[in-house]
C-alpha cells in the first residue's frame, strides 16, 4: 500500500511540475495566420495553425487566436485582445503580426503606419509585458505578387487573385513585389523604439517566394486549376493564404526564426516538424 501511495506522489509531483513547466506561445493577428474551417476537405491553413508541429507539446503549447479578416484595431475593438490578455501567464509569449487588414480602407479596420498602427502595437507590447508575458513582433508576410505592374486600386485585398474584372489576366514576372510598404517597416520600428523581440516575416517569407519563383510559389498558396483540388473545384487563384503544404513549410521558417531569437525554446524545438 505504502508502494502505491508513493507511486501516486510521485506521478502527481511529475505531473505538477509538467504543468508548471507549459508554456504557452499566444498568436495574434491576421487570416494569413489564422485558424481556419478544415472540414469537407478543405485545404487552406494559416501558418500558426502548424507552428505547433515545431515544439515539444509537452513543453509549448500554441493557442492560435488569430482571425480572418483582422487588423490590430479591429482585433482590439471586437474585444479579442482583451480575452488574450486574461490568459497570459508569466513567461508566456505572445506573437503579434498585423498589416494585411491594418491597409485596408475601411474605418473598422484601417490604421496607419507610423501613427494608430503603431500606436497598437506598442499596446499589444506593453500590456502583454505588464501581465509578464513576452511580447515578439513579426511583420507582415508577403502575398505572392509577381505583377508586372499591381493594378491601382484603393483596396489591395484585389491583389489576392491574378485575374481582374471582365477577365483581364494580370501579366507576371520574375520578381516579387512589395505590397505593404510602410506596414512591413513600422513593426519593427515598434520593436526597436520598444526594445522587443522582433522576427522579420517578411522578408523570411520574400526570400521563400522569390527563391521559388513565379510557378514553383504557387505550391504554396490556394492556387489550384479546375478540378485539380477536390474542394476547390472551380479553382481558385489566392495569392494571399496558404493551403497545408504553404503553411507549414511558413511556420517551420518563422519557428527557425523564433529559436535563433529566443534560445530558451530551443530545447522545445522539432526542427523537421514532428516528422510531419
Amino acid at each position: 500500500m505504502k508502494k502505491i501511495l508513493l507511486a501516486l506522489l510521485v506521478l502527481t509531483t511529475l505531473t505538477s511540475l509538467k504543468e508548471i513547466h507549459l508554456t504557452t506561445v499566444f498568436v495574434i493577428g491576421d487570416s494569413t495566420a489564422a485558424k481556419k474551417d478544415t472540414t469537407g476537405g478543405k485545404v487552406e491553413r494559416g501558418w500558426a495553425m502548424a507552428l505547433q508541429d515545431y515544439f515539444d507539446s509537452d513543453y509549448i503549447r500554441v493557442d492560435n487566436h488569430a482571425v480572418n479578416g483582422r487588423s490590430s484595431k479591429s482585433f482590439i475593438d471586437e474585444g479579442r485582445w482583451d480575452k488574450v490578455l486574461t490568459l497570459i501567464r508569466p513567461g508566456d509569449y505572445v506573437i503579434i503580426q498585423f498589416g494585411h487588414n491594418d491597409e485596408k480602407a475601411q474605418p473598422s479596420r484601417h490604421t496607419d503606419p507610423g501613427s494608430t498602427f503603431d500606436y497598437n502595437l506598442a499596446k499589444f507590447v506593453r500590456e502583454t509585458r505588464e501581465r509578464g508575458g513576452i511580447p515578439v513582433i513579426m511583420n507582415p508576410v508577403v502575398r505572392r505578387n509577381f505583377m508586372v505592374k499591381a493594378p491601382e486600386i484603393v483596396d489591395d485585398e484585389l491583389l489576392r487573385t491574378s485575374t481582374f474584372k471582365d477577365g483581364v489576366k494580370m501579366i507576371e514576372g520574375d520578381s516579387l513585389i512589395d505590397t505593404h510598404g510602410l506596414y512591413a517597416q513600422a513593426p519593427r520600428d515598434v520593436a526597436e523604439r520598444m526594445n522587443c523581440l522582433f522576427v522579420d516575416a517578411n522578408k523570411i517569407t520574400h526570400d521563400l517566394e522569390q527563391g521559388l519563383g513565379r510557378e514553383g510559389s504557387k505550391k504554396l498558396h490556394m492556387w489550384f486549376l479546375p478540378g485539380e483540388e477536390p474542394s476547390e473545384p472551380q479553382g481558385k487563384q489566392d495569392n494571399t493564404h496558404y493551403n497545408k503544404y504553404g503553411a507549414h513549410v511558413v511556420a517551420g521558417l518563422l519557428a527557425e526564426a523564433l529559436v535563433n531569437e529566443i534560445p530558451l525554446l530551443n530545447k522545445y524545438y522539432l526542427k523537421n516538424g514532428g516528422n510531419h
